[in-house]
């Protein structure tokens, strides 16, 4: 099976939904303020980003802000630790992102996005691909635990 869209039941897996996260020792309201706020160096910048009221004012923000020169290589680590962060903070939203088992994620968008997400079933998928290896890690993870408790 497959999740073709962050929204409904799904919407939890989106950068819009609100789950804190901290970039450089400082909260911020979504994954998707942080990210948007890690493409500039500028702390007055990075401060406006993370104080916009919604994550879509957000994401607009962060294509006004002075970009650092070394983000388009960084933004895959930016993105995964972020994405660590949020499902290993929030129980709930672990627990969520496992029940979706080995569901293909794909972050399905109608306003053309091919790099994080698909368009008309084109793109690269990098966001869902970034939350599949994010829901193998914990369960990695879950597994090693098991075996060091039963060991224990």
């Amino acid at each position: 099976m497959t999740v073709r869209a962050f929204v409904g039941q799904y919407a939890f897996l989106s950068n819009f939904y609100r789950a804190p996260v901290m970039l450089d020792g400082v909260g911020y309201p979504t994954v998707e303020h942080a990210y948007q706020a890690a493409k500039t160096g500028d702390p007055k910048e990075r401060e406006w980003v993370r104080s916009a009221p919604s994550p879509g004012e957000a994401k607009r923000r962060g294509r006004r802000v002075h970009k650092r020169p070394d983000f388009d290589g960084q933004r895959l680590s930016i993105m995964a630790e972020l994405l660590v962060q949020k499902f290993n903070r929030y129980w709930n939203l672990r627990a969520a992102l496992l029940s979706t088992g080995d569901e293909w994620l794909v972050e399905g968008n109608t306003w053309g996005d091919r790099y994080w997400g698909q368009c008309k079933g084109e793109g690269a998928n990098h966001l869902g691909e970034l939350l599949m290896m994010t829901r193998q890690a914990i369960k990695e993870a879950q597994s090693k635990k098991e075996q060091n408790d039963d060991q224990g």
